[in-house]
């Protein structure tokens, strides 16, 4: 069923000198911490924080995206230094930490570094271990072409692109929040391009697992080609958590939160109901 609009209450506000937080659903301790993907930003969960208006989220923008700090060092290391800070600064005990692309590879290096604030891990179609001749190309498209001429060529790549199976009102929305004009007259994505170019980078690090028996849901999005969900992060995944591991896959491009919020609302709510 979609939710009405204006479900659940949010907020924006500061809890470090780097992450700027989005704050969904009632007020007190945070339940669950949603991390978006690469050249993303922290309200893109509201629309799947309607679909769970009791749950207390809190989703940053990233460092170099958004509002957030673009200041370096561009790192998994340095975002989990601050993303534990975040969760450090509740008051609440340990959260579910949902993951988009990027978001997806921080989780895990989050659940590694501060297993006492992680209580499980919803990965959708995780960005990490990827192959770096592929990162390189993708960051040199970037580099070469970091911006557009109106926001009607942005809309038109991501409609035709990874967000073709996304609601046009949701994409209208992301063009609303996180498309700036640009002091030479073009138009570009709320986001620090050199910190991007580092990401990129990032991205191909080696896979590092959550500690074992972690709870985790992994989902591949079935239509990503080439897909970012190899072989070896399932089997890794499926050793470290075991029994509390599951493994789905969705017929969707890699935007999956947005592509099917209704299913991943069910899957975050199976997993908080689980700790």
């Amino acid at each position: 069923m979609q939710p009405q609009a204006g479900i659940g209450t949010w907020h924006h506000r500061r809890v470090s000198p780097d992450l700027h937080v989005h704050r969904f659903g009632p007020p007190g301790p945070v339940r669950m911490l949603a991390l978006h993907g690469l050249t993303g930003h922290g309200q893109r969960w509201q629309q799947l924080a309607d679909y769970l208006p009791e749950i207390a989220i809190a989703a940053p923008d990233l460092i170099g995206h958004g509002r957030s700090s673009w200041a370096a060092p561009w790192s998994i290391d340095a975002n989990v230094a601050a993303l534990s800070a975040l969760l450090d600064a509740d008051a609440g005990g340990p959260v579910l930490v949902v993951g988009h692309s990027f978001g997806g590879g921080l989780a895990m290096h989050l659940a590694a570094a501060r297993p006492d604030r992680v209580a499980a891990l919803l990965l959708l179609d995780p960005a990490v271990g990827l192959d770096g001749g592929w990162m390189r190309e993708i960051a040199e498209a970037m580099f070469s072409s970091p911006d557009y001429p109106d926001p009607a060529e942005a809309r038109a790549e991501k409609a035709n692109g990874s967000w073709a199976d996304v609601d046009s009102a949701v994409l209208d929305s992301e063009l609303d929040e996180h498309l700036v004009e640009l002091p030479g007259g073009r138009y570009g994505w709320r986001v620090s391009v050199p910190a991007m170019m580092s990401y990129w980078s990032e991205l191909a690090r080696d896979l590092v697992l959550p500690p074992p028996g972690m709870p985790t849901t992994l989902v591949r999005a079935a239509w990503t080609s080439p897909p970012y969900v190899g072989d070896e992060l399932v089997a890794g995944l499926r050793q470290r958590s075991g029994s509390e591991f599951e493994f789905l896959t969705f017929e969707c491009n890699h935007m999956v939160p947005a592509a099917m919020p209704t299913e991943v609302a069910a899957l975050a709510r199976k997993l908080l109901a689980a700790g």
